[in-house]
């Protein structure tokens, strides 16, 4: 039998063994001061190398901050220095040792950084937090602290910022680079108009709203190249069409985002609203990469509630997607990958050292 989920997808100058892929997920698990503040540690080279082994094609390392105040949290990872660049390398020596193709999330939370591990308010500064920056003055929740509203001279800087962490990237190792424009986070947070009041270039209609996003995409691609994939996580929707950011604005983006060096958009959904109303089941976000890769020829990666070996290979079957992407599946099983081989009939030899337990097909 052959499997689309065992089949390899090339992009750009990298060839991605299996559409089996681990989403980005904060471990919240860096040091928040001194010389390792950010670095990664003990902690997140188990953790990425248990999945490594169980047999993903790509590894999304969660989302790290560009800059300090673009953590999420304080112990959130970084790419800001070489202390967290030499930290990196051990996760991608040991992905790429395993067959595994080592990839990055590249984010600024935006309104949403200075926050507890936990996803609470915000952090005041003698708590270890620090000044939030957004498109405009607008909180996120009734417990997040009122913004700083970036000028342009400090959007500049940020798209520059971008630029950097990619180049530290793939001095890290990585050899794909996405960036996290989903979820609520700065980059949303200027494509939605629930979050963005500007009224210059950066906001209004959809295009100075999407300016951004366009100029992040621009600068990383210039930064890493022409041969390495550049990918493009986006919430399709904030659940409140047609006020928010909705499905349409999203397809309309993601053609843009392929005519500005992007390869691949990772389609998830929310998060910047604090009591959107999500009508979570298994499978609920690939629509909107279905449609995104059918109506803006983007390839697509879905992602949400993916749990079943034969509901992800349908996924594929059905051009619902080019790969799926397992979050919280692989948090609890990660062997998963070879596990669906064995389900599907697929070639997913176990590493050397765990060949004994290898189970023969009947």
């Amino acid at each position: 039998m052959t499997s689309n989920l065992f089949t390899p997808i090339t992009l750009r100058g990298t060839t991605v063994p299996n559409r089996i892929w681990m989403a980005p997920m904060c471990q919240y698990s860096a040091d928040a001061a001194g010389p390792a503040t950010g670095v990664p540690n003990d902690w997140h080279l188990q953790h990425y190398g248990a999945r490594a082994v169980g047999g993903p094609g790509l590894i999304l390392v969660e989302a790290t901050a560009i800059v300090p105040e673009g953590r999420i949290s304080p112990v959130d990872l970084g790419i800001w220095n070489d202390a967290q660049v030499e930290g990196h390398r051990r996760l991608t020596a040991f992905m790429r040792g395993r067959g595994v193709v080592p990839g990055i999330q590249i984010a600024h939370a935006g309104r949403k950084a200075s926050t507890d591990s936990r996803g609470g308010g915000s952090l005041a500064p003698g708590e270890g937090g620090w000044e939030t920056m957004a498109p405009s003055a607008i909180a996120f929740s009734g417990g997040h602290a009122v913004p700083h509203e970036l000028s342009v001279e400090e959007i500049r800087g940020v798209v520059t910022a971008f630029a950097v962490a990619a180049e530290r990237a793939l001095a890290a190792g990585y050899e794909v680079i996405e960036v996290h424009a989903a979820h609520g986070y700065l980059v949303h947070e200027f494509l939605s108009p629930v979050s963005n009041r500007r009224e210059d270039a950066y906001g209004g209609d959809f295009a100075h709203r999407a300016r951004l996003a366009l100029e992040i995409a621009d600068a990383v691609r210039t930064a890493v190249g022409e041969q390495v994939p550049v990918l493009f996580r986006l919430s399709a929707t904030d659940w409140i069409e047609p006020d928010g950011w909705t499905a349409d604005q999203t397809v309309r983006l993601a053609a843009l985002l392929r005519e500005h060096g992007v390869d691949l958009v990772d389609v998830s959904t929310g998060g910047n609203l604090p009591d959107a109303r999500i009508p979570a089941s298994p499978g609920y976000q690939v629509p909107f990469a279905e449609r995104i890769r059918r109506e803006a020829g983007m390839p697509t990666a879905a992602v949400g509630i993916i749990t079943e070996p034969q509901q992800a290979e349908k996924i594929l079957t059905e051009g619902g997607a080019d790969a799926v992407l397992l979050g919280r599946e692989l948090l609890r099983n990660p062997y998963w990958p070879r596990q669906a081989a064995h389900e599907l009939g697929a070639e997913h030899p176990l590493p050397r050292q765990y060949r004994r337990a290898e189970r023969k097909r009947a």
